[in-house]
């Protein structure tokens, strides 16, 4: 079995908040390599830069957190054309925490001056000290069982 991973994916609040809902990510544009890289039991945060897909509003802040609830990996059809790749997270409550207090201490980010790029990638693996540093600051204010 392999070793537990952490992930980072960068999706817009609406879509992030209609992922919540329904218990699954669905991350650039709907391809499927990405979504094969995780397993289950991986952790999973997601980074919204923007509010709506096609917005210009900022949003910047870490929007959810869940854990990748099994090994499969689905197309679900949304329209004749458009047939996008889904997996299924348990996500956790969290507080929606802005990005901007944390840079300086996240390692994924090496140029704290540039600390966009990292997202442009859309879906990118991040250490076990990063996850920390984000999920206990979405999580300080919730109950944990």
């Amino acid at each position: 079995m392999s070793t537990r991973k952490y992930w980072m994916a960068t999706i817009s609040k609406e879509h992030a908040m209609r992922g919540t809902a329904g218990g699954f990510i669905q991350v650039c544009h709907g391809k499927e390599g990405p979504l094969k890289r995780m397993y289950s039991g991986d952790g999973i945060i997601i980074y919204s830069p923007k509010q709506t897909m096609e917005g210009d509003e900022k949003c910047q802040s870490f929007t959810a957190i869940g854990t990748v609830g099994d090994d499969t990996v689905y197309p679900l059809k949304m329209s004749e054309t458009f047939v996008p790749f889904r997996r299924n997270i348990n996500f956790t409550a969290c507080d929606e925490i802005r990005i901007l207090p944390l840079i300086p201490a996240l390692e994924f980010i090496p140029d704290k001056k540039r600390w966009g790029y990292p997202f442009r990638f859309g879906f990118f693996e991040i250490g076990e000290h990063d996850f920390r540093i984000i999920s206990n600051e979405m999580l300080k204010n919730k109950v944990h069982g």
